[in-house]
């Protein structure tokens, strides 16, 4: 695969679209048309079912922050929330355009917000959760931006950030940028340590409740649905293959494996998630 640097996000998807070898890729990344047809695929997933479980019992007032084409919107608002969708990009393909296009065809209590995620244009106190798919890592100001997040939010309300990427050292930012199917067609990617996330969440203000390690959630290992990702550990375990498959369905096994190899994990670009939320 090989193209030239493009000018802006929604071409650099148009031409990832336009690959035949790509396809799975556009899909995983929830790319495809129709938009609606994404967005519900998106909504029924592993990934947003276990997110499911992290959000308030009783539906409120959310903010999408990064929005992108609208899919966590669309699944927040299928949940019952009064949805505000933040995204200062506005095309048709990636940004507020099919945002709009979205919700215009399913008429759901979403409102877009064409700005960016470190100078949020709401109240304070104005939101029950603060939500962000794979956002922290754009932001040019990360602990800025998570002060915003916890000014908007309203005590007691829940702060979910997800699939963010973490590097163990600076040298590994050029490694995972190199890598990255996109980066080389837009930029605009980039990623921190994993303390510098924490750090920023809780110099905020925010108390943090959960941090969910690569192989724990399938918020993480997404578009892996959980046999899959087991399947794939145990042909990477030739002394165990008979006795992993066996072993690794065992939840409290499971649990123990996820938690000795989020410490061995070096990848650069592993993917963290973090639940938090503002003292009462």
């Amino acid at each position: 695969m090989t193209a030239t640097k493009l000018d802006t996000w929604e071409a650099a998807v148009q031409w990832l679209r336009q690959q035949p070898d790509q396809q799975k890729l556009v899909l995983d990344a929830y790319y495809d048309d129709p938009i609606l047809q994404a967005a519900e695929r998106y909504w029924r997933s592993g990934e947003w079912g276990a997110i499911r479980e992290f959000l308030p019992q009783a539906p409120g007032t959310a903010v999408d922050i990064g929005a992108g084409r609208g899919i966590a919107s669309y699944a927040l608002a299928k949940e019952g929330f009064e949805v505000t969708a933040l995204e200062p990009d506005a095309s048709d393909l990636v940004g507020a355009g099919a945002i709009r296009a979205l919700f215009n065809e399913v008429h759901l209590p979403i409102s877009i917000a064409e700005e960016f995620s470190e100078r949020l244009p709401f109240s304070d106190n104005a939101f029950d959760v603060v939500f962000a798919r794979a956002v922290l890592h754009h932001t040019s100001d990360l602990s800025a931006a998570c002060r915003e997040f916890f000014r908007v939010l309203k005590p007691g309300g829940r702060f979910i950030a997800v699939r963010e990427h973490v590097i163990s050292s600076e040298r590994d930012l050029p490694i995972f940028l190199d890598r990255h199917p996109l980066h080389k067609l837009y930029g605009g990617e980039n990623a921190f340590l994993l303390k510098e996330y924490q750090n920023s969440i809780v110099s905020a203000g925010f108390k943090m409740d959960k941090l969910l390690m690569p192989l724990e959630s399938e918020i993480n290992f997404a578009p892996y649905t959980p046999a899959e990702l087991k399947a794939q550990i145990a042909m990477r375990l030739p002394l165990f293959a008979r006795a992993a498959p066996a072993l690794l369905s065992s939840r409290s096994v499971w649990t123990i494996f996820s938690h000795i190899a989020a410490k061995f994990d070096r990848r650069p670009g592993r993917l963290y998630s973090f639940v938090a939320t503002r003292p009462q």
